[in-house]
């Protein structure tokens, strides 16, 4: 039996899964002036690896991508632990 079908029976069970971005340090003042539609430059850009975390347990990492005006992430390396 493979591992899918062991837990086959989860498949439609939701987790969250998180990638970070980036992070930035802001003052006080800084955050009572974002507004509804401000754009924060990060310093990330695509073609950059970020990490893949599912309930906060890192699983792999992925490399972010820009599709037709949308923002995402290609899963690179997947670290399946035994």
């Amino acid at each position: 039996m493979t591992p899918l079908e062991e837990i086959g029976h989860l498949a439609d069970t939701p987790i969250e899964v998180e990638v970070e971005l980036d992070r930035k340090t802001m003052t006080v003042r800084q955050i009572l002036n974002l507004d509804v539609g401000v754009v924060e430059a990060m310093t990330r850009s695509a073609g950059e690896n970020v990490d893949v975390l599912v309930d906060g347990t890192l699983i792999g990492y992925g490399e972010i991508v820009i599709i037709e005006e949308v923002m995402g992430i290609r899963l690179t390396d997947f670290r399946a632990e035994d």
